[in-house]
């Protein structure tokens, strides 16, 4: 079996066809964030910390780092962003135990995010780009890392699933005149949108089925990019994975958290209450409100991606006895309650004893 080891300090994560599906957490990327873009210009490390905190609560296994900020002071990403991923790297394997993701466009990055990991990260990305195979292969080789390679080349991004497969095999081919072998490489076939392309779910399965079958590699992709652009796409996101785990996906980019509820929204619910007629206790707190609405909570939490992640995990036989399902299902106690049951269990017992 193809295993995939990627490493902290303090623990191991193993990506495989015989493992639990391996949730690599996004959150720690500015791209599109236009707030933690300017928070990290700013020198302000808050965001990220909660984002750490929060994805690995939620259920991450890997986190994937990108400092890929433009700064306005200096727009050149080869000068800045090697010490910005220096600092993000210290500072969240500081807060978590998980295995990074070093993730950058940059080589000085990429090596700076090196130097700083502690244990084995996942490298982020290769691509079949003859410049980028020769700048980042001997980074992969020279920290024994694995890598991302990602199924695009010097023509782009194909539509031919064919040529994606070919691109794919060329990465792990020339991995290997450099001595890294094939489970160390995590292919990611690109995943294309559905709403532009009504194919894309099914040419990823079946490339996902090759490249397993073939090439004996593990695969990963960026997983919301299947319902870019369509309603709903957490309902999307939630068929898609299982289903590309159930092809042989054995890990996936993403966003294992559900946000919180913002105070706009409750404020909008509350008008929309209070103007169909029904009263509500004035006692009543943010997050009793938005759970009887069913709105979601006030505080981050797991979200519909991963219950649809471990409901998968248990029926593949990638959950033993069901531990995880059970644990990510238990309601949490109330204050105090454990420690009461506990009393009240040796209570009981010393009844039944008399």
């Amino acid at each position: 079996m193809t295993r995939t080891i990627v490493e902290s300090k303090t623990k191991t994560a193993i990506i495989g066809f015989d493992q639990p599906f391996c949730v690599i957490g996004e959150r720690i990327n500015p791209t599109g964030r236009k707030k933690l873009a300017a928070e990290l210009e700013a020198g302000d490390f808050s965001t990220v910390e909660k984002d750490a905190l929060a994805q690995v609560a939620a259920g991450a296994t890997v986190l994937d780092i990108n400092a890929g900020v433009v700064y306005n002071s200096n727009p050149n990403p080869n000068e800045t962003e090697p010490p910005l991923m220096r600092k993000i790297v210290e500072l969240v394997q500081g807060l978590v135990d998980v295995p990074l993701c070093i993730d950058s466009s940059v080589p000085g990055a990429l090596e700076a995010g090196l130097e700083a990991a502690e244990g084995r990260p996942l490298l982020n990305s290769v691509t079949g780009e003859e410049e980028r195979l020769e700048q980042i292969l001997p980074l992969v080789k020279k920290y024994n890392v694995p890598v991302v390679a990602i199924s695009n080349d010097d023509t782009g991004i194909s539509e031919d699933p064919d040529v994606r497969f070919a691109v794919a095999k060329k990465i792990v081919e020339r991995a290997a005149d450099y001595g890294i072998p094939a489970h160390d490489i995590v292919v990611d076939p690109l995943v294309m949108p559905i709403g532009a392309m009504a194919t894309a779910g099914q040419q990823v399965f079946a490339l996902v089925r090759r490249l397993r079958e073939e090439l004996g590699v593990n695969t990963t992709c960026g997983a919301s990019n299947i319902s870019f652009g369509l309603p709903n796409r957490h309902g999307i996101n939630n068929a898609f994975l299982p289903m590309a785990m159930a092809a042989g996906m054995t890990s996936a980019i993403m966003n294992p958290v559900a946000l919180p509820v913002t105070q706009k929204k409750i404020a909008e619910k509350k008008a929309e209450v209070a103007a169909a007629g029904i009263i509500v206790p004035e006692d009543m707190d943010d997050e009793t409100f938005v759970t009887i609405f069913g709105m979601g909570s006030t505080k981050p939490r797991a979200g519909k991606e991963m219950q649809a992640i471990r409901a998968a995990n248990l029926l593949m036989n990638q959950d033993p006895h069901g531990a995880e399902w059970i644990k990510f299902n238990k309601p949490p106690a109330a204050p105090g309650a454990e420690a009461a049951g506990g009393r009240r269990g040796r209570a009981g017992s010393r009844r039944r004893r008399a």
